[in-house]
């Protein structure tokens, strides 16, 4: 059944993703900057009264984790500010309201998979504002999902970790990555897709938080690796040779990252009927849709 959606964000590596999705099967109002800024997010109370959607999803961010460390208020401002200005009137509205969030809401010190229910405890100011926002639309509005993902990647979008080790990997013989810190990386597409599946199965009682990523358990290293042998299959033009493992203590941030953030999947599997694809193989589709797109 058609649905009146607001996509807030669809400027995206993950909104533009969205947008090509539900775009053929659903009325959808796609917005970002300048036609929305959550910077002011005030304004989005007129923008959300004047289109009436059922339903809203809200893909906009502010995702710069190291520059939120000098920039804190306008983290706060986009990732919990904003989230709870949406889900106020998407309570009024009476719409359901679906929002991203992150792996980075935990501290990464477990060394199993993550579930919706553990503890949270953010170790950055990008995690906190993220968390902020969460718990601003928990206390809200109840017909909300929020949908946690992470180490995300895509073919739309000016950087993410392939998009930059594909660039690294034309400029230089070498490059070092981290090896310490564990995750799942995450097909923008796939998020899109999941986000479709859920939409026409949205009522009051399947509302709250659900993780989803591609599944395995990978490093920064071993995924770097894997881009580089994919890359080379495809026959990217690169130049790299040598692929080298770091701490990261050796590769100093101004923003803590998480040891360990995988997420467990299960509760969105058992909802959905199917279990997510595997990191790697997702990673050679994207490769070949960015050979295709470039």
């Amino acid at each position: 059944m058609t649905k009146s959606i607001l996509l807030l964000g669809s400027n995206g590596q993950v909104g533009q993703e969205i947008q090509q999705i539900l775009s053929p099967h659903h009325q959808l109002i796609a917005l970002a900057r300048p036609s929305i800024d959550l910077t002011r997010p005030e304004n989005l109370r007129q923008i959300i009264r004047e289109i009436q959607p059922q339903i809203i999803i809200n893909a906009a961010a502010y995702t710069a984790v190291d520059k939120a460390e000098t920039e804190p208020e306008l983290a706060t401002t986009v990732n919990a500010t904003a989230p709870q200005i949406i889900a106020e009137e998407s309570q009024k509205l009476g719409s359901f309201l679906i929002h991203l969030s992150t792996d980075y809401v935990f501290d990464g010190e477990q060394s199993h998979p993550y579930q919706e229910t553990d503890t949270t405890n953010p170790i950055n100011i990008y995690g906190k504002t993220k968390l902020a926002g969460e718990i601003a639309i928990g206390q809200t509005h109840p017909h909300h999902i929020i949908l946690r993902t992470a180490w995300v990647y895509g073919t739309f979008g000016k950087s993410n970790f392939v998009k930059t080790m594909l660039r690294l990997g034309k400029e230089r013989q070498e490059i070092r990555v981290v090896a310490d810190q564990i995750g799942t990386p995450t097909w923008t597409q796939d998020i899109a897709h999941v986000i479709a599946q859920i939409i026409p199965q949205l009522t009051p009682a399947i509302a709250g938080i659900y993780h989803y990523t591609n599944s395995g358990v990978i490093s920064w290293y071993d995924f770097a690796v894997a881009i580089w042998e994919e890359s080379q299959h495809l026959n990217f033009p690169l130049t790299i040779k040598n692929i080298v493992p770091i701490t990261t203590a050796e590769y100093p941030t101004l923003a803590r990252r998480p040891a360990y953030s995988v997420l467990a999947c299960g509760k969105i599997s058992q909802f959905l009927g199917t279990y997510p694809p595997h990191w790697r193989q997702r990673l050679r589709l994207m490769l070949k849709d960015l050979l295709l797109n470039s």
